[in-house]
């Protein structure tokens, strides 16, 4: 399968119309794509046939042009041919177009890494960095408040990434696995000594990988349970994020202490902590249980112990230094001495083979202690991490105090940071429930009893999550799982019914867990009953003790997928924006520490977006220097797959996490939102008005099921959560965020990004007020900008053969109009002639896939039909698989699940 741009039987008009987007491609990306295709290509022909390759190309060509040429009838044949192939041949097809994207996906993200160290290696420490780096952001907060109120601010900076197992990777941990194989194999190619018989076995390798990846089932066989959601989010750990942050520390540490790092204690924190939902959320996933908490919580474990047991040896071997040139520091002796004491066989041992080499000594037993730990051998174990802490402390000082500096704030201080980020739990787990369960759960104990036989299986579950908690806690630690968040939060009791389930479960204060319970605000009704609820709850007895333990610090989270699927996305923005203001704004007069907790998913409609750029977006006092937020399905792999990558997104979000707490950037925050005030309220209603013109139509459920594969979506075995809470088609209630956007975004309509913007912006009506408030208004351009990137993977044409598959012709004239006029608005506010113009890497990359995912959306059309139109039973199993082969690949074209 051949680049198009690079293949001369292309018809010359679109080749045309295409240079702009072909000689915006790097030589170097385009010299990839070109390989990987040819290759893909080669490996078609091999294992099917070139018969295949030919309707490929053949279908491929069709669409290029219906795409370049819209008045031509391109699209119509592109259609004809696609309903022509044999069901074989169509699954062959989908397949094929599958693998380009996941080819072409992994040669723009090593292009991008390649650019990335191209750009550092470029740069001396002393030149300036991108405005969103860290070196930027301390240069700007040294200007504003001065060097000293900076390293205090850089000392309190927190981040912290919460990995969820919602289902919007659809990817296979196969297929991921083998495409981290051919980028391997791909940077290779970047060594210029690689040539003649090296680059030979290199391509061969190549072929072979993507042999694999063709002939790799794309699908789950079955749904994962949600242990194998926790071992993928392990590799993640054992991957990147281990070796990153203490790197990533590092930097900083260059950054912040110019003069003193590497000879002086370190100035940068370990700043992140990372947190987890897999295991423990069990809103509306019944897969979840408390056995699977404990489980979940163990494999962390073994995890982050394994791999600092590693480090530890690597480290301790590596410390031969003698006792004449750096001698030991009382404390070390008396570490020494504890050791003995503790492990008198294991510590003789060692010592013959470091004699005089008491710092090395001491690394290898703590080791061995780590080992220990993690088999659970009670005599030779660390009761927690902080044990293990001081013990490297008084290596480290004992190095400093011989004057071995540079060794003591070396390797031995990325361990320290390794163990202060991780500990022994890895991730905070936290538990999430939806506040009905609970209260459901206190009327049948109300009803039976806490230890009645006749409570339900759902009740007991719930009960034992809080003896789960307890039980992890005294094995791994307090931060190992002491958030319990509840979904749904609408009232102060709901919060106050944690505290009294987790007393019926353990019965007496002593067994009782640590709880911090964080209230999610989800809907719109709750946003706006916020602080009310945090008031009555902030006098709850437990509430106040945990305040008086934690020096007054308060977790809220903040859901944006159930807020922007109540009243659509910009009424949702806009409560969001609301609710910080006043939610943060309550905490200062209640003398809180407020963190708070983002719910952010993928997709625009969830409140997906850059990272950095919606936090600067935020009201004043929002942040702090706290920032918190869920990273959902590919997100996670896109920002973290890499080490890469990873390094420049958390470098990216700690810069505007800092930025964002200066005193000139929240004025302009709160001068901008009071300056257009009057364009919110306008904006807030109008698009609230159209959006429940929409969902509020009668007879909508079932009309966004006929013309969305909303439910065939439910049938990918993409996680172990149910894509509904349990309602039927008839409510979107209970419909799940996820597969609402991932539905709409199937049908190459995105609705739940924009829908209601372009009629509220035509009612502003004011161009020249809409065009400062772009240009003056973070929030306000951060919202144009995502909606611009969300419009831009729409696609008029292929839309209206989704919206022709339901039988509501005035609900397809209204999606299409809106998005007509959303379209023709947001270029009028921006002053652009098309979308994404000074967007130059996203606009290729959305360019040059869109044509592609159109073949791939005609495969899935020509499925759903069948299916819309009552197909034979023997028929639907093929018709099904085809859909959902296509539903991958439109999502691998369009990098976009949930």
């Amino acid at each position: 399968m051949t680049d198009h741009l690079n293949t001369p039987e292309q018809p010359a008009a679109p080749e045309r119309l295409r240079d702009g987007a072909r000689e915006d491609m790097p030589e170097q990306l385009r010299r990839d794509v070109r390989l990987l295709g040819d290759l893909l290509g080669q490996i078609l022909s091999e294992a099917v046939g070139a018969d295949l390759l030919e309707d490929v190309e053949c279908l491929r060509a069709l669409v290029i042009l219906a795409a370049t040429s819209p008045e031509s009838s391109a699209l119509q044949e592109a259609e004809a041919l696609v309903d022509s192939f044999t069901p074989q041949r169509a699954e062959d097809v989908a397949r094929a177009f599958s693998c380009y994207f996941h080819l072409v996906n992994l040669a723009e993200e090593h292009h991008r890494v390649r650019v990335l160290r191209e750009r550092e290696s470029a740069l001396t420490p002393s030149q300036s960095h991108p405005e969103d780096s860290l070196p930027s952001a301390l240069r700007a907060l040294e200007e504003e408040v001065g060097a000293q109120d900076a390293r205090a601010r850089v000392a309190g900076l927190e981040f912290r990434p919460v990995l969820t197992a919602h289902p919007t990777e659809a990817r296979r941990r196969a297929i991921a696995s083998a495409i981290r194989r051919i980028t391997v194999l791909l940077a290779a190619r970047d060594d210029h000594g690689l040539g003649g018989v090296a680059l030979r076995e290199n391509t061969e390798q190549l072929l072979a990988e993507i042999d694999g990846l063709w002939r790799t089932s794309p699908l789950r066989m079955t749904k994962p349970s949600p242990l194998d959601e926790v071992r993928t989010a392990m590799g993640v750990f054992d991957e990147t994020l281990f070796t990153v942050l203490p790197e990533v520390y590092r930097r900083l540490e260059n950054w912040v202490n110019v003069d003193g790092a590497g000879l002086t204690a370190p100035v940068a924190p370990a700043f992140v902590r990372l947190g987890t939902w897999i295991g423990g959320d069990r809103d509306g996933n019944p897969n979840v249980t408390a056995a699977i908490t404990r489980q979940a919580a163990a494999i962390a474990n073994e995890h982050v112990l394994r791999a600092l047991e590693n480090v530890a040896l690597r480290v301790g071997r590596t410390m031969t230094l003698d006792a004449a040139t750096t001698p030991a520091s009382p404390a070390l002796d008396e570490l020494w001495l504890s050791q003995r004491q503790l492990a008198p066989e294991l510590t003789t041992e060692i010592a013959l083979r470091s004699p005089n080499e008491p710092h090395r000594r001491a690394l290898l037993v703590i080791a061995r202690r780590i080992e220990a730990t993690r088999l659970r051998d009670a005599d030779l174990a660390y009761a927690g991490a902080d044990g293990l802490l001081d013990d490297l402390m008084v290596v480290q000082d004992s190095l400093v105090a011989a004057g071995a500096k540079r060794v003591a704030y070396s390797d031995l201080q990325q361990f320290l940071w390794q163990v202060q980020t991780f500990g022994f739990h890895l991730a905070e787990m936290e538990m999430r429930q939806h506040s009905q369960v609970h209260r459901e759960a206190l009327a049948e104990i109300a009803e039976h009893g806490a230890d009645s036989p006749a409570l339900s299986e759902r009740t007991v579950e719930v009960l034992d999550t809080f003896r789960a908690m307890a039980s992890i806690q005294q094995r791994y630690g307090t931060p190992a799982a002491r958030r319990y968040i509840v979904s749904f939060t609408q009232c102060a009791d709901d919060l106050a019914n944690v505290y009294t389930l987790a007393d019926h479960a353990l019965g007496s204060p002593e067994k009782m867990p640590v709880l911090d319970v964080v209230p999610l605000f989800e809907t719109f009704a709750d946003l706006q009953a916020a602080t009310e609820i945090l008031t009555e709850i902030v006098d709850h007895p437990r509430v106040v003790a945990r305040l008086a333990q934690t020096e007054r610090r308060m977790e809220v989270m903040l859901g944006y997928s159930d807020s922007s699927k109540d009243v659509g996305p910009v009424s949702a923005t806009l409560a969001l924006y609301d609710a910080q203001s006043r939610i943060s704004k309550w905490a200062q007069d209640n003398n809180i520490t407020l963190t708070l907790f983002h719910g952010r998913g993928g997709a625009l409609g969830r409140g997906g977006g850059p990272a950095n750029r919606a936090v600067l977006a935020q009201p004043p006092g929002s942040v702090d220097g706290r920032f918190k937020l869920t990273e959902q399905g590919e997100v996670i792999a896109a920002r973290y797959g890499d080490p890469v990558i990873a390094t420049r997104h958390i470098e990216q979000v700690a810069a505007a996490t800092l930025l964002q707490s200066l005193p000139s950037v929240g004025e302009h925050n709160a001068a901008a939102a009071e300056r257009f005030s009057g364009v919110a309220a306008t904006l807030d209603a109008v698009s609230r008005e159209r959006f429940f013109e929409l969902v509020h139509a009668e007879g909508f459920p079932k009309w966004f099921a006929q013309v969305t594969p909303q439910e065939e979506i439910g049938l990918l075995p993409l996680g172990s959560r149910p894509a509904k809470r349990g309602l039927s088609v008839n409510s979107l209630d209970d419909l799940r965020a996820i597969p609402w956007v991932f539905a709409w975004t199937q049908a190459r309509i995105n609705l739940t990004g924009w829908f209601g913007l372009g009629t509220a912006l035509a009612g502003v009506g004011d161009l020249d007020e809409l065009q400062a408030a772009y240009r003056e208004w973070p929030l306000f351009s951060t919202m144009i900008d995502n909606v611009e990137m969300s419009l831009a993977k729409t696609d008029d044409r292929i839309a209206e053969r989704y919206l022709a598959l339901g039988d509501r012709e005035d609900l397809a004239t209204l999606v299409l109009a809106e998005m007509a006029i959303t379209k023709e608005w947001v270029l009028k506010v921006t002053g652009k002639t098309r979308m994404l113009a000074d967007m130059r890497v996203l606009g290729r990359a959305v360019q040059l896939r869109s044509p592609y995912v159109d073949a791939l959306s005609l495969i899935q059309l020509r499925a759903l039909r069948a299916l819309r139109r009552g197909a034979p039973a023997e028929d639907i199993p093929e018709l099904q698989r085809l859909l959902l082969l296509s539903v991958n690949g439109v999502a691998a074209g369009l990098q976009n699940t949930g």
